[in-house]
């Protein structure tokens, strides 16, 4: 099975993926994130990118999928610049999965 791309955000920070085959949803509030995300993930899409502007957005939601092996959902900076965010959760899963912050 082919898994499909997506990444999810503002449109300013989502729109250059297309030209790399990536799906592109644009998004700026929660409830429809939140959905999209649900949506993708009920379909073929096995990586799914967030910007972290939006993530911060739903928290909840991005945890829920921290558990499951597919979708993976990767944070992003959006056209902003980063939060941050991203980057603590590569440290976090990556202590982890080795026991120690390598990062």
């Amino acid at each position: 099975m082919m898994y499909k791309i997506a990444v999810i955000g503002d449109k300013d920070s989502v729109l250059s993926f297309k030209a790399v085959g990536v799906d592109v949803f644009v998004s700026y509030e929660k409830d429809h994130a939140r959905a999209t995300i649900d949506k993708l993930a009920k379909e073929d899409y096995g990586v799914i990118f967030v910007t972290e502007e939006l993530a911060a957005k739903i928290p909840n939601t991005i945890d829920r999928y921290d558990a499951r092996l597919v979708p993976a959902i990767i944070l992003i900076p959006s056209n902003k610049g980063s939060l941050g965010i991203g980057m603590e959760k590569l440290n976090k899963n990556a202590e982890k999965a080795v026991g120690a912050n390598i990062f």
